[in-house]
Parts: structure tokens; sequence; C-alpha cells
């Protein structure tokens, strides 16, 4: 859930590692922290609880010449271990000093090595699970086997660790390096000229270099000005997997934007092309990565959709699609819940994790524990090399591009779209779809990007509606058919921007409990589906529209153009443009997430960084 980001090289320090954590504060922003070396045995380290602002106003007050060095790191944090306050926030150091270190993740075990350093005189200072092992890599570097050897001492201690982390670790009597080491936590490399990055997200160190190594599973990387070194945790030699970030540090700036999530609102209809490019070829869907042939895909005769939050929403979307086009049964499982009910799963069950870091550990644990059943694992992702696609049997990237905004977007849209894909997919190898019938969805899917363009034209219209209903004190959403999961997804949203009650709901539910929450002025969105595709459907929900304005409640209607049938029920309409059924979720949407924005502006709330809450989530 932290950000990291370490660096060695001819740069100050500071001014690097400042730069990284501004990029990465989207991934915790309880608190923050940097440790500088200043290569003559002195380990200069401040920290401040809240945003990032209040630890550069703290070096500005200690006088930033005194943390010069080139070699150093930085943390923002996400608190899991004790308050966010400045005890506890990042890096923690040993009792001597010389020792930092940074960490994303849970050490599961820590209580134990917290008593197990308490009887040996430690006196820890803060309430976090990070502390635990300063002190203990402190101790391995001074005696035993790995005295006066940083890169054994740490390797040493991961071996005794449990749980999930990345680690980060500087030592005063070693000026020109910096450890990392990763389980199950998201840790790359950046590669630069005569500079070397260590960090959560390759955005951290975007602006000097777009080279960049994939770190694995249980590895250990030294860095310095010259170079890097990668072994296991026992000390072997492994090896790492380079790639180039294929966007650019604007992609990871406002542009000109109040916030992240409107620039980024406003790049759906690129991320939706993008998600789309390449994948069609040939006459054939195909995936980016695909370890699974045609037969295991025909083979194939169940599918579950693994994800948390929005992600799980784009699969209650995907449910529709794959079961319409390939005749599977599809269930849709809140990842966090999947492994501990057992489920049934065999060599035939395809489960499609859906997680936009890769390194989501709810989702981690579901493949793991689907790998351990014999299933076979599709992941959707739009990180390139992240832990879910390294352990899948294919993969589809969503190619989206950075997302900085805690409340998914554009992500959410590149991942409803490339479920379609996986859909079309099984559908094209099981034979439930002749080539032309797929290359007709596909060539519909292909327009959607302009349909999102059109629907980005009501931004206005749909932000002075925000404004206008800003000071109620909940909104209700409804929806048939996909137009549900996007309800929940409206829901969502407004709960993580704007601290607001709200709730989704299917609204043939509507009679069977919800209505008794509908009173007087109430706002109640409706998704609408389209009178043609779904002509029952819409009667049905004309009906219920209805019924909730002969209460009293205000009835916020989007429809697509041309629906003159639910105009009476509107009391306030937003168009969107036509589309197949399946596929208006990614017009449909676009309005939710500007409401959503909106209301929380209006309200005065931090639409990037919402309270207590993190991009990637690594820990369970």
């Amino acid at each position: 859930m932290c950000g990291i980001v370490g660096y060695v090289g001819h740069r100050q320090a500071l001014d690097v590692v400042l730069g990284g954590l501004r990029r990465l504060e989207y991934r915790g922003y309880d608190s923050a922290g940097v440790a500088v070396l200043d290569g003559a045995g002195a380990l200069r380290v401040q920290r401040k609880a809240g945003r990032l602002a209040n630890l550069e106003a703290q070096l500005d007050a200690d006088g930033r010449q005194t943390f010069a060095g080139t070699a150093g790191m930085g943390h923002t944090r996400w608190a899991t271990h004790g308050p966010p306050v400045d005890r506890n926030s990042h890096p923690h150091r040993d009792a001597s000093n010389t020792v930092a270190v940074v960490h994303n993740g849970i050490i599961e075990n820590f209580a134990e090595l917290r008593t197990e350093l308490e009887a040996e005189g430690v006196e820890l200072a803060s309430d976090t699970d990070t502390e635990t092992t300063a002190h203990l890599i402190a101790a391995a570097y001074a005696t035993g086997e790995t005295a006066g050897d940083l890169p054994a001492s740490v390797r040493a201690v991961c071996r005794r660790l449990e749980g999930a982390f990345t680690l980060v670790v500087t030592h005063a009597g070693v000026p020109d390096q910096i450890v990392a080491a990763r389980r199950s936590s998201p840790l790359v490399i950046g590669v630069g000229d005569g500079e070397h990055f260590v960090a959560s997200d390759v955005a951290a160190f975007i602006e000097h270099t777009r080279e960049a190594v994939e770190l694995g599973q249980d590895q250990v990387v030294v860095i310095s000005r010259d170079g890097y070194e990668v072994t296991d945790f026992a000390g072997e030699p492994a090896q790492a997997k380079p790639f180039t970030v294929d966007w650019d540090l604007s992609a990871a700036e406002k542009g000109g934007h109040d916030y992240f999530m409107l620039k980024e609102i406003e790049e759906q209809p690129d991320a939706l092309a993008n998600t789309l490019r390449g994948h069609f070829h040939n006459g054939r869907i195909t995936l980016d990565e695909q370890r699974l042939a045609d037969q295991d895909l025909r083979d194939i005769d169940k599918v579950f959709v693994v994800a948390c939050g929005s992600a799980y929403h784009s699969g209650l979307v995907a449910k529709y699609a794959i079961e319409h086009w390939c005749r599977l049964p599809v269930e849709v499982e809140l990842a966090s819940e999947f492994r501990y009910r057992d489920p049934v799963l065999d060599r035939d069950t395809l489960v499609v994790a859906v997680s936009q870091s890769g390194e989501t550990m709810d989702t981690l644990e579901a493949v793991r524990h689907a790998r351990e059943q014999k299933a076979r694992v599709l992941a959707v992702c739009n990180t390139n090399g992240a832990q879910i696609p390294r352990e899948s049997d294919a993969v589809l990237y969503t190619h989206a591009g950075p997302e900085i905004g805690v409340a998914s977007t554009k992500a959410f849209l590149a991942q409803i779209a490339a479920n379609y894909l996986v859909g079309l997919a099984l559908a094209q190898a099981r034979g439930t779809k002749y080539p032309d019938e797929v290359a007709r969805e596909f060539a519909e899917l292909a327009n959607t990007p302009a349909a999102v363009q059109k629907t980005l034209a009501t931004s206005e219209q749909v932000r002075a509606l925000g404004r206008e209903i800003a000071d109620s004190k909940a909104v209700l959403f409804l929806g048939r058919h996909v137009g549900f999961p996007v309800a929940l997804e409206g829901a969502l949203k407004l709960k993580e921007l704007a601290y607001m009650h709200a709730e989704g709901f299917a609204a043939g539910e509507l009679k069977h409990g919800p209505i008794a929450l509908i009173e007087q002025d109430l706002p109640v969105v409706i998704v609408m589906p389209s009178p043609k595709g779904r002509a029952v459907l819409h009667s049905k929900l004309v009906s219920n529209i209805s019924e909730i304005q002969a209460r009293g409640a205000r009835t916020i209607v989007i429809a697509e153009e041309g629906d003159d049938a639910v105009r009476p029920y509107a009391d306030s309409l937003i168009e969107i443009p036509a589309t197949s059924t399946l596929l208006q979720p990614l017009v449909a949407t676009v309005p939710l997430q500007i409401l959503a924005a909106e209301i929380a502006r209006s309200r005065g709330y931090d639409i990037d960084k919402p309270r207590n809450l993190a991009k990637s989530v690594t820990v369970e």
C-alpha cells in the first residue's frame, strides 16, 4: 500500500527521492519520510505524519542542505501497525542510527520478533512491525557470519520474516549502495546512466529513465551507481526480467487538471482504445501472454471471476457477457472471500483474476489457491510483469497507463473492455460464436472509445447536477441487467470520494425492501437499459421510477439518446450514446464518475486522495 523509492547515483538523492514520492503519494499518504546517506558515515533521517507537504515543510525548516548526499530513500505510508503519527512514520532505524529501513506490506510474525528483541534489551520506539527489521539487520551486520556484509545481513533477516513485504535498507557504513528485498509485494529496479533506482512503482523514476527490471518473488537486489545485482534469499544469483515502460512522465502528471482523477476520466477513450489495440489479428482475438492452448479453453466448463472493489464490479459485467457469448456458468467472487469458502475448482475451471496493480494481495492469494486446486488462471492486469500475471496461465494487459487517482476510473473501463475480450476469446475457442460474429462484436467494441468521448461532452451538465445535490445525506443507485453493476460502481465512487451513504440496488429488488429508504427529495440515480435492446426491462424500470417519484424522491436518469419514453419520469435526464446492451456500461459509468467527483469537490474533499484509502492494496 505504501510508496517506496530508493536512489544511488550522481544527483542529490533528496531531490530525486522527493520527486518520486510526489508521484507515489497515491499509494499512501498517512505519513512520509526520507533517509539520506551523506557519504561520510552519517545517516540523515526526517519523517512527519500527514501528507508529503508536511515532510517538505519540515525539511525546509531543517535546512535541506543538511541532507546532502547521492544515496537515499523515501516512503509514503498507509498505516497498518500503529496510528499515523511521527514515531510510526518510516524510515525506521536501529538504536545506533546506522541502519534505516522502509517497508511495504505486513510482517506477520513481528510480535514474536519484537518479544525476542525486547528480551535482549532492545527498546523499540514505534508501534510498527517494520522497526523490528531495522534492529535485526543491524545485529546481523554487527556480528556472526554476515558481519560487515549488508546484502547478506538483509537476506538472513528476510529468511526469518513471514508475510508479504518489500524492504529497502541503507547503512551509514555503506554509503554507496542500497539493498532491497521483496516477497509478494511490488518492487522494480530503474536503470539509468550512472544511477539506479528501486521503487514500488515505475512512476517514481519515470522522470529519469524508462528502463526497468522486474524483481521476482523472494529476491534481493543491491543497487549502486554503476549497476545492480540480484540474488535469491539464499544468496544464489537470480534472474530478473528487463522491460521498457511504454508511457512517459506526462502520463503521471496532472497536465493542467485540478486533480488526477479528472484527467484520468478524460483519458478514458484513449485507455479503451489502447486496451483493444492489437487484440484482434487475422480474424482472431489474441491475448498478451498465452500459455493456454485452444483445447484448454474448449475444456473449460465453469468460470470464476475473482476481484476486489471496482475490479469486482467489472467482473459482474463480465458475467453477463461470458454467459451470453459462451454459454458457460460464471460466478463472480470477492477475492477476499474466495479461498476461505472452499470453492469447487478443478482442471476444467477457469479463474479470471482482475487487478489494476497485479499485486492486490486478496486477489493474489485467490490465484494461488486456484492454482493449488489445478484450475487454470487468466489475469487481467494494468501493470507489466506484476505478481498476479507472473503466476497465471494467460494474461491480458489493459494498457490503460498509470492511474494516480485512488478511485479507479480509466482502469475500471479498461477492465470491462478486457473482460469482454476474454469472453470473446473463450467463445472463439469453444465455437459458440462464428468468426464473423466474433468480428462483429469486436467491431462494436472498437466503436466504444468514440462513444465515451461523446459522453464526456455531458460533463458540465453532470457537474452542475453534482453541485445541486452535494448537500444530500444519501444517494441511491438503481439498475437492471448490466446496469446493476454500473449502479454498484456509481455508489462505490460516491462512498470513496464524498464519504456519503450511497447504495446500489438491482431495481427489481426495490419493492422487496429498499423502497423503505425512499423519501422526499432523496436523489435516486437510475441507469436505464436501451428500449431497443431490452424492451421488457426498460418498461419495468419505468414502472420503478414511477414508484420512486410517487414518494417524492428526485429521479436522475441516465438514458440512451432518443429514449423519449423515460422523459416524463426524469427530474434530471443525462443522455448517453446508444450502444448494444452488453457494452452500455462503458458509457453509462462515465457520468457517475463525474458526478461523484463533483460532489466530493463541492464538499471540500481531496478527490485524488480519499481518506483511509490507498491505490494498491498489498495486504490482506
